[in-house]
């Protein structure tokens, strides 16, 4: 799988001291219902595995072996998440900066530099840098990614098993035209975003 050095970025803030940084993303912003994950992650300074990118890059199975080999290799790592009423009450772009924030204040090593995939960080209180499409350009970024997109297939599996009619298993919450059809037979469950069903 061709991707760009892993550690350039990293490696730049190393070079002018920086001491402890951390990759955070999130996972979850599309779909129309559940909450949206985010993790930040302080990986050991070079560590790679096979496979290591951006979540929407590796297959499922793949990346479930990645979330294994991240948690055991992290030197800190947190997940968190904005619930759907958060999401319905202070829209998805703060509710996923909520996320990514709560993810770095539950580590338990503070990072002197965090690296916010995408080109916002409105509400992150650690000093930070983001990077566009840095899930595919940071092993921190792209670690983050793993186990925020891990997290919030592994919960909307439960919430498959809590709702069967919506057929969750299949679509993670995603518009998916299947998605469309069982809203409108069953009508919006407890876990859906009400403002995204404008559609509807």
């Amino acid at each position: 799988m061709e991707r760009p050095d892993f550690w350039q970025i990293e490696s730049a803030h190393f070079d002018r001291g920086v001491q402890t940084i951390c990759g955070v993303d999130e996972a979850g912003a599309g779909p129309l219902a559940g909450r949206v994950y985010a993790a930040a992650v302080i990986l050991p300074r070079g560590w790679d595995a096979p496979y290591l990118n951006d979540s929407k890059k590796v297959t499922e199975k793949r990346r479930e072996i990645l979330y294994e080999k991240i948690i055991q290799a992290a030197e800190s790592y947190a997940i968190a998440w904005a619930d759907e009423k958060e999401i319905d009450e202070i829209n998805i772009l703060n509710a996923r900066m909520l996320a990514m924030e709560r993810a770095i204040q539950a580590l338990d090593k503070t990072p002197d530099l965090a690296l916010i995939d995408g080109n916002r960080s409105t509400g992150i209180t650690c000093p930070n840098e983001t990077v566009v499409k840095g899930d595919a350009r940071s092993a921190s970024i792209a670690a983050a990614s793993i186990l925020a997109k891990v997290a919030r297939d592994r919960y909307m599996l439960e919430q498959a098993a809590l709702y069967p009619q919506y057929a969750f298993e299949r679509h993670k919450g995603y518009p998916t035209k299947l998605h469309y059809e069982r809203l409108r037979e069953h009508g919006p469950s407890p876990i859906h975003r009400l403002t995204f069903l404008k559609k509807l």
